[in-house]
């Protein structure tokens, strides 16, 4: 099975000049989720998670299934002023404008192993960001770990330091 077959492309999305990756087909067939999450959990061999971090909104989805796999706590990490308890924040470049990223003070505790999980790994910001979050509270990176990398954008440089999993790669 070929994951790429379950991801769509989509011109102009969010604006003009950018290629979205949509992974609702992917979402969508129980079989292709499967599998995706599977060569995931594969990555992570071995490895002892206290915490899944996911980044809002498509970290979400894998990210509570990573969770569960790995009998961990998951950590929403989400846009500014979303979340109801005390946070930090760190805020990132997107390639199409800026942003921030917002976790609760409380939601990792120093020494745990984390696993920080998205959806893409494009130009890096966001993985950049969660990294500050997680290492201002005192996790430590166990693996950045994405549904893809859109490696052309050079993400994995902001990044570098960090064992990086994609299980696709454009």
């Amino acid at each position: 099975m070929q994951l790429e077959n379950y991801v769509r492309d989509i011109q102009g999305f969010p604006k003009e000049g950018i290629l979205f990756k949509d992974i609702t087909p992917l979402l969508n067939d129980p079989e292709a989720r499967h599998k995706c999450l599977e060569i995931l959990v594969e990555s992570l061999k071995g490895q002892k998670i206290d915490k899944v971090i996911g980044a809002e909104s498509r970290g979400f989805f894998f990210g509570m299934l990573l969770a569960d796999r790995l009998n961990a706590g998951f950590v929403p990490v989400r846009k500014p002023k979303k979340l109801p308890f005390d946070t930090i924040s760190a805020s990132y470049d997107l390639e199409y404008g800026t942003d921030a990223l917002e976790i609760h003070v409380d939601a990792i505790k120093k020494g745990e192993r984390v696993l920080i999980h998205d959806d893409v790994l494009a130009t890096g910001g966001t993985a950049k960001a969660m990294e500050t979050l997680v290492k201002e509270l005192g996790g430590e990176i166990i693996q950045f770990n994405f549904l893809m990398e859109l490696s052309f954008l050079n993400g994995r440089e902001k990044i570098k330091d960090n064992t990086i999993f994609a299980a696709i790669t454009y």
